[in-house]
């Protein structure tokens, strides 16, 4: 982590030439705190292309938004289907649902992570956001689940957000039971499907260091790269 994370405000972000020319080119600072908790605020800096997850402080939880120095983007197109992930696909051993298990999903998450960022105010909030999805036309949060078909088990699942057109990956989560092995895979596959065949534009996989971001099919775009593509089509 960089020597010294600077603090955030939503007053920031009313001057856009201080986001462009000050801290998108400030290629030594990635992470940034803040503790304001807003709905609005979070909002604002998903549009931006930040992605924020917390930090455990002395004084407590703090939210650390990261405006990445690469991401992992997967277009349709390039999207990997493995031997094992297709011969699953196949069979009628899943079921895959958007927004069903919520709740379920964040548990689970909790449970299967040994450390877990999306915990405390964070997840109040995308509690809240959920809640009242309805509301807004230009940013959704929003859950996809694999089950397991026979007897409707909650196997593997991530919750993330859409931007405009635009789809972000938070936190997930696959069991690791033998039985239910590449599960995992194909929830990935399954969204990637899902996400093109409802007019996405791409998929926002976050950090590209995870090897099996790439085996997908993601790509690796500086943050130059991808802002200049994220904030134009986010705004359709």
């Amino acid at each position: 982590m960089q020597d010294k994370i600077y603090y955030l405000s939503k007053e920031l972000f009313e001057d856009d030439f201080y986001f462009k020319e000050v801290i998108c080119k400030n290629t030594k600072n990635n992470y940034y705190w803040s503790d304001e908790w807003s709905e609005e605020f979070y909002i604002k800096l998903a549009q931006l292309g930040f992605i924020s997850t917390t930090y455990d402080t002395k004084d407590g939880l703090v939210l650390l938004p990261e405006l990445q120095l690469d991401y992992a983007v997967l277009d349709f197109k390039e999207l990997h289907i493995s031997k094992k992930v297709k011969k699953l696909l196949d069979s009628d051993k899943y079921i895959f649902t958007k927004n069903t298990q919520f709740h379920n999903v964040l548990e689970s998450i909790d449970k299967l992570h040994k450390y877990n960022w999306l915990k405390g105010k964070y997840k109040d909030i995308l509690m809240s956001l959920y809640a009242s999805n309805e509301d807004r036309d230009d940013f959704e949060i929003m859950s996809f689940e694999v089950l397991c078909s026979s007897t409707k088990k909650l196997v593997a699942g991530e919750v993330g957000y859409k931007t405009g057109g635009i789809y972000t990956s938070l936190s997930g989560f696959s069991l690791r039971d033998k039985e239910y092995n590449n599960f995992g895979n194909l929830q990935m596959v399954l969204l990637a499907q899902y996400l093109e065949k409802n007019g996405y534009l791409f998929w926002n996989l976050g950090h590209p260091h995870m090897e099996y971001k790439k085996k997908l099919g993601a790509k690796v775009y500086s943050r130059d790269e991808f802002l200049k593509r994220f904030i134009h089509m986010s705004e359709k």
